[in-house]
């Protein structure tokens, strides 16, 4: 990694941007390190006020319900990563030449900033499968003896990781677009974009803007750029990108692997990449059984993150063993229970076209449970790839009449329920609606290519009302 620079913060003015989970430990962070901080918040409602009474307590100015206005004396910004680029306070910074980072640019300059030798990062970004793939990954690092953690988006605070008491081997980091937006400084030791498709618009303006920041992950890699060799725009970005002599570029495919990929034949994960003679010789890593759940798409997350590990080293045994060990998060393809021979699949966490589609693809005959709030999203493409699964479909949710017109247009013969409500007995209804339209052998699965907030305070309630709704259902017909 090299050493960096070391950065004097004491009496240096910043301002945070944002309370928010990641805006209150910087503020605190910097606030210890000796810097003047200034939080500046768009809301003033009760909970900013507790948290801002918290942070004034400590020596922080907080300035609530003004998030436009740049603090005079400002020599840096520090923003929580969901804060659009096009906000009037980074106009300001810009005319002014102040810098802005994300939280994830603060923790890359403070690495190492204790005389300790900062961790390696193994980065993953990607519309969907970032977390599974970085838990995954994170497994397979433990597997092999190194002491590691899931951070970024997930698990352990970026901040906590390279400035806590622990110390690790290497990293395991999540990364969104948001944060990689703001993070101009980093440079992974490798790092994968899993996928690409149209997500997060209203906040990057284009889908061009987007895929550039998404691909800003594999700046500076030195060892491997890991793309997915089904989703050309990902390959596109490795090319693009800026990376150290001798960083190669890696595939994964869910095909037979040509020279330097990872792939599957014949129910058997392999590595062409990181052995002798790749043109010749394969590794076999795992078997597509140890994957759970074993999925289309799960397969290519695993692909990933034993290319990443195998970028740093690790056995393949270890990789084995990771995968093995490896239990998914709740939400995501979790069978909630059979009733009446048919099976009921919480997928909340799918909340855009692309994750849906993937999770559409693992079934063969479906009820489909969908929508919510759209987020700019369009659904022609998604109804039409998967149609001919579709057995029936219930429609939830602020945006569900964008996914009955994409049905009417692609899938007219399916039928469709549209429930128009959105109380908290809503899910309930869907559930025991769908239940009507399934028959024996069908899944009922809860993939809304929508987030949840319409209706939800996240896509965690979301699923669980789901959950709930399905031991209702089983309870009535035991």
């Amino acid at each position: 990694m090299g050493s960096q620079e070391v950065i004097d913060w004491q009496g240096k003015n910043v301002t945070v941007a944002g309370l928010g989970v990641s805006g209150i430990p910087a503020a605190k962070v910097l606030h210890g390190l000796g810097a003047v901080v200034t939080v500046v918040n768009d809301g003033d409602d009760e909970r900013s006020r507790a948290q801002a009474a918290e942070l004034e307590a400590l020596g922080v100015t907080v300035r609530l319900g003004d998030g436009a206005t740049l603090p005079e004396g400002t020599e840096l910004i520090v923003t929580a990563p969901g804060w659009k680029p096009d906000k009037p306070l980074f106009a300001a910074a810009a005319e002014a030449g102040v810098p802005v980072w994300g939280d994830v640019e603060l923790a890359w300059r403070l690495r190492g900033q204790d005389g300790r030798e900062p961790a390696p990062w193994l980065a993953v970004t990607g519309t969907n499968g970032k977390t599974t793939t970085v838990q995954m990954l994170a497994s397979i690092l433990e597997a092999a003896g190194l002491r590691t953690a899931a951070v970024g988006n997930i698990g352990v605070s970026l901040l906590d990781a390279v400035l806590g008491e622990e110390t690790y081997d290497v990293l395991a980091v999540e990364l969104s677009s948001y944060q990689l937006h703001w993070a101009p400084s980093l440079r992974a030791h490798s790092a994968a974009v899993l996928n690409l498709a149209p997500d997060h618009l209203d906040w990057h303006g284009s889908m061009e803007a987007y895929a550039a920041d998404k691909g800003r992950i594999y700046e500076g890699n030195r060892v491997a750029c890991v793309y997915n060799v089904a989703d050309k725009a990902t390959e596109d970005l490795v090319r693009e990108a800026d990376v150290e002599e001798g960083c190669r570029a890696i595939g994964f495919t869910l095909g037979t692997p040509g020279p330097s990929q990872l792939g599957v034949v014949e129910g058997i994960l392999v590595d062409r990449a990181f052995v002798e003679d790749r043109h010749k010789n394969a590794q076999e890593l795992a078997e597509v059984s140890d994957v759970n759940p074993p999925a289309p798409h799960n397969i290519a997350n695993a692909l990933a993150a034993a290319a990443l590990a195998r970028a740093f080293g690790v056995p393949a045994k270890a990789v084995r063993d990771g995968l093995r060990a490896f239990r998914p998060d709740a939400h995501r393809i979790a069978h909630v229970a059979d009733v009446d021979q048919v099976a009921y699949i919480d997928d909340s966490k799918a909340t855009n076209t692309h994750a849906a589609e993937a999770s559409l693809a693992a079934y063969e005959s479906i009820v489909w449970i969908a929508g919510g709030l759209a987020k700019g999203a369009t659904f022609d493409e998604l109804v039409a790839k998967s149609a001919k699964r579709l057995r029936g479909v219930v429609l939830i949710g602020a945006d569900r009449t964008l996914i009955g017109e994409a049905l009417a247009r692609h899938a007219p013969e399916v039928p469709v329920v549209d429930l128009d409500r959105t109380d908290t007995g809503a899910m309930l209804a869907a559930v025991r609606e769908a239940a009507r339209l399934a028959g024996p052998g069908d899944t009922v699965l809860l993939a809304p290519a929508c987030a949840s907030m319409d209706m939800f305070a996240n896509y965690n309630k979301r699923g669980d009302a789901f959950a709930e709704a399905v031991r209702e259902l089983g309870a009535a017909s035991a």
